[in-house]
C-alpha cells in the first residue's frame, strides 16, 4: 500500500491527466473540448487567444501543490475530505460540510470563483464513454466511494445478533457517484487500498463491504492522525477484517463458549431463583477476554487489572480468573454466615487475583477489582491501580501492564464517570499505556431501551472524544470477535492509546433471574426466545466446516458439567476451609481497630529538618522564579536558620520531603495542587522567563523515592477514584488527593461511600488514601466554606477512617508522617485550613517538628490553673484562634480552650486526660462554626451524651440549623461569627 500524503483522498490518481489537459488549454484553448474550456475559463478568468487570462495575467501551470482536482486542496496535494465522519447526506446527495458535493451532475465547490454565484457544472465530456476524461471522472468517483465505506460503512454493518435490519445509505450505492453496471468490471487504480494495485469496481466494492460492513463495523476516520488511520486501513483491508483460525484455535473458542454456557446452565439448575446476573446471550465475552490476555502475554504484558459490573462477573471469575467454583457455590448457598455478620458483599461484586499461564508459557498476573453496584465508578480505580503497579515496578514506558474495563452499554452512554475516565487516559499523571474497553452491549438497560437512554447512535459515541478507534462487532460471530481483539490489542500496543470494542449481543433473561423482561420489551423478547445460543450457532458452523465432530462437542460439555458437580459436592463439605487472599504488598499492614496499632515516632532531628529546608530552595542554574516566589524561598532559608517560624506550607513540604528521602513514595494530585488553591504550596516552580518547571521536592537526594505533584483536570470523582486505586497498590507511600475547596468533595461522594469508607468492611481491602479538604467559615459563601465534616463522621464506624483537623504546622507534619510510618492503614480525611495558611499565630518551631508525635487532643495552652477554670471550650480547627483572641481581649483566665485535633477514631482517653484537672460539674461547651445540624456537634453529642465522662455537663454553641452551610454575605458572616464567640464565653 502506498503511503503518500493523499493516501485516502479522492482524485489524486487523476492529477497528471488534469495537469496535462490544463497545459494544453494554456497553450491553445481550442485543443481541449468546449466544456473543459468553459470549466478552466471559470476557474482562472476568460482566456485570451494568446493563452493569457482575461485579466491580463499570465496563467501559471498547476503543480502537485496546486491541484485542480475537485476535492483536493492546494496545500501539499493534501485533499479536503469530500466526506467528513458521519456527515449526514440528503437524498439529493448534498453532504453537509463537504469540500466538494455532487448533485444533479454538478460539482459544488467550497466557494464560488470570482464573478460566479452558481456552482460550476462538471464537464459533460467527462461523462461521455471512453477517453481519458471519462476515466478520470470515474476514478475520482471510485475514490470517493472508497472513503465513504471507511467513514460510513459501520452504519450498515451486520453487528446485531438479533438480525434487525439497519437502514441503507445512499452514499454507499455506486449509483450515488454516477457509477453504472457497465462500470462494475472496469479496472481502477487501488493504490489507496491495501492489496492489489488495481481491481475491478466489483472487486473493490466486495473488499470494502467485507472489511467494513460484515460482522465488524469500525469508527476510525474521526482520528486526526493520518498515519494512525493508514495503520488501521492496512490491517483491516489487507485481510478484509477477518482472521484465519486453525482447528486448534476454533476448538479453543468453542471450549471457552461451552464452559461459559454450561456454567450459566449449572447455576440456573442448582441455585434456582438466585441472582447471578447471567451472561447468557453474551457468552462470547469469555473467549474475548481470554484472547485479549493471550495477546497481552505475547506482547510481554505481565500484569492485567480488570474491572467490570455484575453482568457475567461470576462467569469471568470462574472461567477467566480461576476462582474456585467451590467458593462461588458456597457464596450461592450462603454457607458461612458467621464470616459476614455486619460486613461482606454480594457474590457478584467480589474480586479476585490469580496468575494466568498463557499458551506461550508466560505468566500474567490477573486482578479483577471489587466493585459496587454504582456502575462504572470502578473504572478510574482500576486504572489507578495499574499506574501504581507500573510506578512500583519502574515501568516508565507503560509497556508491561494493562487495564481491561468491561462495561454495559446503558452505563457507558449514561454515566458521566465514563467521560472523566476517558479524559484521564492521555494525561501524563494518569497514563497507563492504553486501556482496552469492552462494552457488553445487551441493547437494553434494565427495562430501558436505547431510544430512551441515549441521544446518540452508539452507546460508545462518547469515546470519540479520544483519538482511538471503536470496533463494533457481532457477538454471534466469535471469529469476528477474535479479529477485533487481535486488532485492538495490537493498536493499543502500537500507539499506547485506549481502544474500544463494542460487542453487540443480547440478554437472554431479565435484568436478574427473577425479572420478567416481557413486561416491558415484549416484542424484543419474542425474538430472543427464538434465538439459539451463541455456542450452539458456532458449533453448527464448526460441524459444517468439519472442524469438530458432534461427539467431541458433547464430550467437552459433559466434562465441564461433571467438574462443576464435583466442585459443588466439595463446597458442601463441613471441613471446607475458607482462605483469605490478602497478601503480596499488603502482608505487612493491618486494619481493624486503632488501638491494635502502636503509635510511632514521627519527629526528626533538627539538623535533618534544617538540611531539608535548605535543599527545598535549591533551583537549577539560571532558573529564574517569579520575584514573589524568591521571597518564599528566602523565607524557607530563614526558617532553616531559626530566624523565622515554620508556616503551613513549609511543614507540609518537610513531611513530604522527609518521607521521600526515607525511600517512601509521595504522590499528590488535585485541582491547582502544584501551586495550591490559595497560592501557598508552590511545590512546582515556574521559570518566570522560559516557563520551565522544577519541583525541588523531587531533587532532594539521588537515593530518594519519587515525589509527584500534579494539577488534575476539573474532575473530582474520576481523580479521587484514580488516587484511591493508586493507594490500593501503594501501601508504603503517601498518596493524596486535594480538593480545590473542601465543598467540592461531594461531587465524589460515590467514591467515598462505595469505596473509601466501606471497602474494608465489604471486601477486606485496606487503603491509606489521604484527602486534603480546605474547610473553614470565612465569609466566602455556601460553596466555599464547608467540606461537610458531618458526612464523614456519619460514615465513621469500626475505626474505618481517620478524620483530623490540625491547627498547627507541626500537627500536619506529624499527621502525614504518621499516616505512612504506622503499619495501620486507614483512609485519612484532613480538614485543611485556608486563612490559617498565613495566620501569624499558626506557626511552629523546628523543635515542635523534631519532637513528639501527632497529638489527638491539645490541652489548654494558657497556663491557667485548672482549679480557677469555670468553663471549658472544646473546639476544632481555625475557630480556636478566634476563641483564643477573644479570651485575651476579655481577659478570661477562668476559661480553658481544648482542641480536638482528631475527631475519629474518637480519642476518648486523651480527651479524658486533658479534662481530668477540671472540677466535676465544670461545663464543657463545644464551639463550632458550622450550623447546629452540621459539623461535629451532633456526632459528639451522640457519643458523649449530656455529660462528658459522667461528670462534666456538655452543651454546644453553633450557628442555627440551616439547609445551606453558610451565608453569602461577608458582613452577615462577621455578624454571625461575633454572636458565636460571644455565646461561647457568655452563654
Amino acid at each position: 500500500m502506498t503511503t503518500h500524503a493523499s493516501i485516502d483522498s479522492a482524485g489524486t490518481a487523476n492529477l497528471a491527466f488534469l495537469e496535462e489537459l490544463f497545459t494544453r488549454y494554456q497553450q491553445d484553448p481550442g485543443s481541449v473540448p468546449a466544456d473543459w474550456q468553459q470549466y478552466f475559463s471559470a476557474l482562472s478568468g476568460a482566456p485570451a487567444a494568446n493563452g493569457r487570462a482575461g485579466n491580463g495575467q499570465a496563467m501559471t501551470p498547476p503543480t502537485r501543490g496546486s491541484s485542480l482536482v475537485p476535492g483536493v486542496s492546494p496545500v501539499a496535494a493534501q485533499p479536503v475530505d469530500p466526506l467528513e465522519d458521519d456527515t449526514m447526506v440528503s437524498p439529493e446527495g448534498i453532504a453537509t460540510g463537504h469540500a466538494v458535493a455532487i448533485a444533479d451532475g454538478e460539482v459544488h465547490l467550497p466557494y464560488a470563483p470570482a464573478g460566479e454565484e452558481k456552482p460550476l457544472p462538471f464537464p459533460e465530456a467527462a461523462r461521455r464513454t471512453g477517453g481519458d476524461e471519462r476515466f478520470a471522472f470515474l476514478q475520482d468517483r471510485v475514490d470517493q466511494l472508497v472513503r465513504a465505506y471507511r467513514v460510513r460503512g459501520h452504519l450498515t454493518a451486520d453487528i446485531d445478533p438479533l438480525g434487525r435490519p439497519r437502514p441503507g445509505l445512499p452514499e454507499l450505492d455506486p449509483a450515488f457517484y454516477d457509477l453504472t453496471e457497465e462500470d462494475m468490471d472496469r479496472v481502477f487504480s487501488t493504490d489507496t487500498i491495501e492489496g492489489p494495485q488495481s481491481m475491478s469496481l466489483r472487486q473493490i466494492i466486495r473488499r470494502l463491504h467485507n472489511t467494513y460492513c460484515r460482522s465488524i463495523g469500525v469508527q476510525f476516520m474521526h482520528m486526526d492522525d493520518l498515519l494512525v488511520r493508514q495503520w488501521l486501513q492496512v490491517r483491516m483491508e489487507g485481510c478484509e477484517n477477518r482472521i484465519q483460525l486453525d482447528r486448534k484455535q476454533q476448538l479453543r473458542i468453542y471450549r471457552q463458549m461451552t464452559t461459559a454456557a454450561v456454567f450459566e446452565e449449572f447455576i440456573q439448575k442448582r441455585f434456582l431463583g438466585s441472582k447471578s446476573f447471567s451472561l447468557e446471550g453474551s457468552e462470547s465475552l469469555i473467549p474475548l477476554v481470554e484472547m485479549a490476555i493471550e495477546r497481552a502475554a505475547a506482547q510481554d504484558i505481565q500484569d492485567v487489572v480488570m474491572a467490570m459490573a455484575h453482568r457475567g462477573r461470576l462467569n469471568v471469575l470462574a472461567n477467566i480468573m480461576g476462582k474456585s467454583p467451590q467458593r462461588i457455590f458456597r457464596e450461592f448457598a450462603d454457607l458461612d454466615p458467621e464470616l459476614h455478620v455486619g460486613r461482606g458483599d454480594v457474590k457478584y461484586h467480589l474480586g479476585h487475583s490469580t496468575d494466568y499461564l498463557a499458551e506461550n508459557g508466560r505468566k500474567v498476573h490477573l486482578t479483577l477489582c471489587f466493585n459496587p453496584s454504582h456502575l462504572e465508578y470502578v473504572n478510574p480505580v482500576a486504572i489507578g491501580r495499574m499506574r501504581a503497579r507500573q510506578d512500583r515496578g519502574g515501568d516508565r514506558g507503560r509497556q508491561h501492564g494493562m487495564v481491561i474495563l468491561i462495561h454495559g452499554d446503558a452505563a457507558f452512554a449514561g454515566e458521566g464517570i465514563i467521560q472523566e475516565t476517558l479524559n484521564l487516559s492521555e494525561l501524563d499523571p494518569y497514563r497507563v499505556g492504553g486501556t482496552l474497553h469492552v462494552i457488553v452491549n445487551n441493547q437494553i438497560g434494565f427495562t430501558t431501551s436505547p431510544q430512551e437512554s441515549r441521544s446518540c447512535v452508539y452507546a460508545t459515541d462518547v469515546a470519540k472524544m479520544l483519538q482511538s478507534p471503536i470496533f463494533h462487532v457481532n457477538g454471534e460471530d466469535p471469529e469476528a470477535v477474535a479479529q477485533v481483539v487481535s486488532l485492538a490489542m495490537d493498536f493499543r500496543r502500537e500507539f499506547q492509546r485506549d481502544v474500544v470494542i463494542d460487542m453487540y449481543c443480547f440478554r437472554r433473561r431479565g435484568h436478574n433471574e427473577a425479572d420478567e423482561p416481557a413486561f416491558t420489551q415484549p416484542a424484543l423478547y419474542r425474538v430472543i426466545e427464538q434465538q439459539p445460543s451463541v455456542h450452539e450457532n458456532y458449533l453448527k458452523k464448526l460441524l459444517t466446516l468439519g472442524e469438530v465432530t458432534h461427539d467431541e462437542a458433547m464430550r467437552i460439555a459433559e466434562e465441564h458439567r461433571a467438574r462443576l458437580d464435583a466442585e459443588l459436592s466439595a463446597a458442601k463439605r463441613e471441613d471446607y476451609v475458607h482462605r483469605s487472599d490478602v497478601a503480596g504488598v499488603w502482608a505487612f499492614y493491618i486494619g481493624g481497630r486503632e488501638k491494635e496499632a502502636a503509635d510511632v515516632e514521627t519527629g526528626l532531628a533538627p539538623d535533618v529538618l534544617r538540611d531539608l529546608l535548605r535543599r527545598l530552595v535549591v533551583l537549577p542554574e539560571r532558573f529564574q522564579p517569579h520575584a514573589k516566589i524568591r521571597k518564599l524561598l528566602d523565607a524557607r532559608l530563614a526558617m532553616a536558620d531559626g530566624t523565622q517560624l515554620l508556616d503551613w506550607s513549609a511543614a507540609e513540604a518537610l513531611a513530604m520531603g522527609s518521607l521521600a528521602v526515607q525511600g517512601l513514595r509521595v504522590r499528590l494530585s488535585g485541582q491547582d495542587s502544584e501551586r495550591g488553591t490559595f497560592s501557598h504550596r508552590h511545590a512546582v516552580i515556574h521559570d518566570h522567563i522560559t516557563d520551565d518547571t522544577y519541583c525541588p521536592l523531587a531533587h532532594l537526594s539521588p537515593e530518594q523515592a519519587s515525589v509527584e505533584i500534579y494539577n488534575s483536570p476539573l474532575s473530582e470523582s474520576g481523580v479521587l477514584g484514580f488516587e484511591y486505586g493508586y493507594s490500593l497498590d501503594c501501601p508504603d507511600g503517601l498518596v493524596m488527593w486535594e480538593a480545590q475547596f473542601g465543598d467540592f468533595v461531594n461531587v465524589a461522594q460515590v467514591v467515598i461511600d462505595q469505596f473509601i469508607v466501606s471497602a474494608e468492611d465489604k471486601w477486606n481491602r485496606l487503603s491509606g488514601i489521604v484527602m486534603l479538604l480546605p474547610h473553614g467559615f470565612e465569609g466566602m459563601g455556601p460553596e466555599h466554606s464547608s467540606a461537610r465534616l458531618e458526612r464523614f463522621l456519619l460514615l465513621a464506624a469500626k475505626d474505618n477512617i481517620q478524620v483530623v483537623q490540625p491547627t498547627t504546622p507541626a500537627q500536619l507534619f506529624h499527621c502525614l508522617r504518621r499516616q505512612v510510618l504506622r503499619i495501620w492503614r486507614k483512609p485519612l480525611v484532613v480538614m485543611t485550613p485556608k486563612s490559617l495558611l498565613r495566620h501569624p499565630r499558626c506557626v511552629s518551631s523546628l523543635d515542635e517538628l523534631a519532637e513528639g508525635s501527632f497529638q489527638r487532643i491539645i490541652p489548654d495552652q494558657s497556663g491557667a490553673s485548672p482549679e480557677a477554670v469555670r468553663r471549658v471550650l472544646l473546639c476544632t480547627g481555625k475557630v480556636y484562634y478566634e476563641l483564643e483572641k477573644r479570651r485575651q481581649e476579655l481577659e478570661r483566665d477562668d476559661v480553658a480552650i481544648v482542641r480536638v485535633e482528631q475527631l475519629y477514631p474518637l480519642p476518648r482517653k486523651p480527651l479524658q486526660v486533658a479534662l481530668a484537672g477540671y472540677a466535676d460539674g465544670t461545663p464543657v461547651i463545644w464551639v463550632q462554626e458550622e450550623p447546629e445540624n452540621m459539623g461535629a456537634w451532633r456526632f459528639l453529642r451522640i457519643h458523649f451524651g449530656e455529660r462528658l465522662f459522667d461528670r462534666l455537663p456538655f452543651s454546644g454553641v453553633c450557628r442555627q440549623s440551616a439547609a445551606s452551610p453558610a451565608t453569602g454575605s461577608k458582613k452577615s458572616h462577621d455578624l454571625e461569627q461575633n454572636e458565636l464567640l460571644t455565646a461561647a464565653f457568655h452563654s
